[in-house]
This record gives structure tokens, sequence and C-alpha cells, in this order.
């Protein structure tokens, strides 16, 4: 049996930068997503970002460890 790590990656939730209106439609504009760690003993998300899946790995790795 496997055992879940503490740590796992997650992609970002996007972040709004604003909306554009076209006719009857809105638009969200959202900034570029990366990724996150998530905590599965705190239940919460990680405030860092980063911005490509190599460096949250290694940061997940780190602290997994």
């Amino acid at each position: 049996m496997k055992m879940i790590s503490r740590f796992v990656i997650v992609p970002a939730i996007p972040t709004e930068t604003g909306s554009m209106r076209d006719g009857s439609r809105f638009y969200s504009q959202t900034a570029p997503i990366g990724f996150n760690l998530y905590d599965n003993e705190e239940k919460h998300r990680l405030k860092t970002t980063y911005q490509n899946r190599e460096e949250a790995e290694a940061e997940c790795q780190r602290l997994n460890l």
C-alpha cells in the first residue's frame, strides 16, 4: 500500500486580472497558471506559486523529506 505524501503538487488557481465586455458577454482575464503545493495534513494550499512544474517538484520533494 502506497503512503500518501504530505505535500503534493496541484495546478494553481488562476487569478483574475480584469474583465472585458463584448456585447452581452463578459470575459475575465486571468494571470498565467502555475503550480501550488497542497498540504494533505493541514488541508490547504501553500501560498507560493511556482511557474513551472520542475520548481514545484523540487520544493515538494524537499518538504516531504
